[in-house]
């Protein structure tokens, strides 16, 4: 039998106890000890593993003080790399009171959502210690004690929850002696929604109080560990932290834990015996660079997997579109200017661009320059490093888009929201000029358009297609019906009104390979449509007036010919 695939299964004692196919990522233990790094903020695109990774952390370190539940967490590492390591390492189990908070669920529209599901992830991890809490109270101030429950029964005030961890430690170290193991998972999610949302300036200072009582002045921890996907620091979240320790995806150190290598990647194909199928794996979802390290995006390869394993000609998808966001991505082709869409562009057709690294830009730097877009696309994951140079004492990087499901995302969005942009416009003038039989006036609003959207090249004519249909699908006085999508041979476009008294259209879709060809392929085009007769359909529904255009698309220019009934 093979193993199950855990598919957004991120705690590591369900992934051991239930048997699921797990990579074995435990020598980030050991190279975290080895660094001894007191804070460690890691930064990796979303679904990267670093949740789990938090998660087989706490199982590891963590004395939950019971002695039977202490030793079934130690049983999860058998057999696993860091048991091999030796008692310097493994010494380490069980030993220390852990504080394991995700701050996830704080993606909100407002304040108060988002200040409540802190508060409610904190309240849980309170709980979770309660019963240690509740049998060695005794050692604590009766103020800490209530302080405690009060945290923990999400009745403390904000001004408690802001010292809140730093409480957990100090009653902890008063308990057990040990001092605590802080875990914060995707720290960097209620800045983001918050900047997009309008309460940015709220949440950066509570996030700063918050982290500076538990990260800079706490005598009672033992080492803290912070995952996200960008380092925010101007904000002054980590006001002082002199002992922070940043690991970006540029770092060498830690640069195969995060995601999937290609060694692990083949090792999974062939257990599940689909190795026949690791081109499109490796064209779909490599192309990730961490330092030096090739990496595979571990969300997808698993998503492909679990498809693979049940038909082994599964196609593959882009299974990440819908779990990392694209706020940003949406943002920066809203703001783009006509250098940016020409970039973007270049960058579909698989080309590079250089960028000069600022890996601490904040989202309120976004839009101050062309480089912090470039900057967040990259640390988010939307595109990768292909080399690197210093310049003028500064990092510059060649970056691309990293493989074919990120371009794939990249089409899918802005085509999107270019349809989203035309419902904006007024398109009656198109119309105007079609029912007038204006061909010259067509084309100029035509080529206006098109040097406002972003193309792609190597699927030219879907693009073409979708453009136009997108465009005259926003009159309310006629029905555009796109026979390409069926595939039926019929006329690519055609459109008609509600009433058979009213105009039709049929419009003939070509595109160029020279710019010289543009007038030859439009008048071929609209030849076409007489030769195989597709205004009979129309005829045959009952329309009598009917107008043909033939057009044809080279990059940002088109022509345009009319015929008549």
């Amino acid at each position: 039998m093979k193993k199950p695939l855990p598919i957004g299964v991120e705690n590591f004692e369900e992934i051991v106890k239930s048997g699921y196919y797990y990579v074995d990522k435990t020598m980030f233990i050991k190279e975290l000890l080895d660094l001894k790094g007191k804070v460690n903020l890691f930064t990796r695109p979303r679904r990267f593993g670093k949740t789990l990774n938090l998660s087989m952390l706490r199982y590891f370190f963590e004395d939950t003080g019971d002695t039977k539940q202490n030793a079934r967490s130690k049983e999860l590492f058998r057999g696993m790399k860091i048991m091999e390591e030796g008692e310097s390492y493994t010494g380490q189990m069980g030993r220390y009171p852990v504080m394991n908070l995700t701050l996830k669920s704080a993606k909100q529209e407002n304040w108060e959502n988002a200040y409540f599901f802190i508060l409610r992830g904190i309240a849980i991890e309170f709980d979770r210690h309660r019963s240690i809490v509740e049998r060695e109270k005794v050692k604590l101030t009766h103020e800490e004690y209530e302080s405690y429950m009060d945290v923990a029964a999400e009745r403390a005030d904000e001004k408690q929850i802001r010292s809140s961890l730093q409480l957990f430690c100090r009653c902890m170290h008063k308990i057990t002696g040990e001092k605590t193991v802080i875990l914060i998972d995707e720290y960097d999610v209620p800045l983001e929604s918050s900047y997009f949302r309008g309460y940015y300036g709220k949440m950066v200072d509570f996030i700063r109080s918050l982290f500076e009582s538990s990260l800079k002045t706490n005598e009672y921890l033992q080492f803290a560990v912070i995952t996200g996907c960008m380092r925010i620091s101007k904000e002054s979240i980590f006001t002082g932290l002199n002992h922070l320790k940043m690991i970006s995806i540029l770092d060498q150190r830690y640069s195969e834990h995060f995601g999937f290598t290609e060694s692990e990647v083949f090792q999974m194909m062939s257990h599940y015996e689909v190795e026949s199928r690791f081109p499109i794996m490796k064209e779909w979802y490599n192309g990730y660079r961490f330092g030096n390290t090739q990496v595979y995006n571990p969300w997808s390869v698993i998503n492909f997997m679990y498809d693979l394993y049940a038909d082994c000609n599964a196609f593959p998808r882009p299974y990440w579109i819908n779990t990392s966001s694209n706020d940003i991505i949406r943002d920066l082709i809203a703001r783009a200017d006509r250098e940016t869409k020409g970039e973007i562009e270049m960058l579909l057709k698989g080309g590079t661009m250089d960028i000069q690294v600022h890996e601490e830009i904040t989202y309120e730097d976004m839009h101050g320059s062309g480089e912090n877009l470039w900057n967040f696309l990259y640390l988010t994951g939307y595109l990768t490093k292909e080399s690197e140079y210093f310049k003028e004492s500064s990092i510059f990087l060649r970056v691309r888009i990293p493989n074919t499901e990120v371009k794939t995302i990249y089409q899918n969005t802005i085509l999107k929201w270019m349809r989203a942009a035309f419902r904006k416009e007024n398109f009656h003038d198109l119309y105007r000029a079609m029912e007038d039989g204006n061909a010259e006036r067509m084309r100029e609003i035509l080529t206006r358009q098109l040097f406002d959207s972003i193309s792609f090249y190597d699927s030219a004519e879907n693009f073409y297609h979708g453009f136009l249909t997108g465009i005259l699908s926003q009159s309310e006085n006629y029905l555009v019906k796109s026979n390409r999508e069926s595939g039926n041979g019929r006329s690519d476009i055609m459109v008609k009104s509600p009433s058979l008294r009213g105009r039709s259209f049929i419009i003939e879709v070509k595109v160029s390979d020279f710019i010289d060809d543009l007038e030859k392929d439009a008048q071929k085009a609209l030849g076409q449509i007489y030769d195989k007769k597709y205004q009979e359909e129309l005829r045959a529904e009952g329309y009598r007036k009917i107008d043909c255009y033939g057009i044809a698309f080279y990059r940002k220019d088109c022509e345009v010919r009319f015929g008549g009934n």
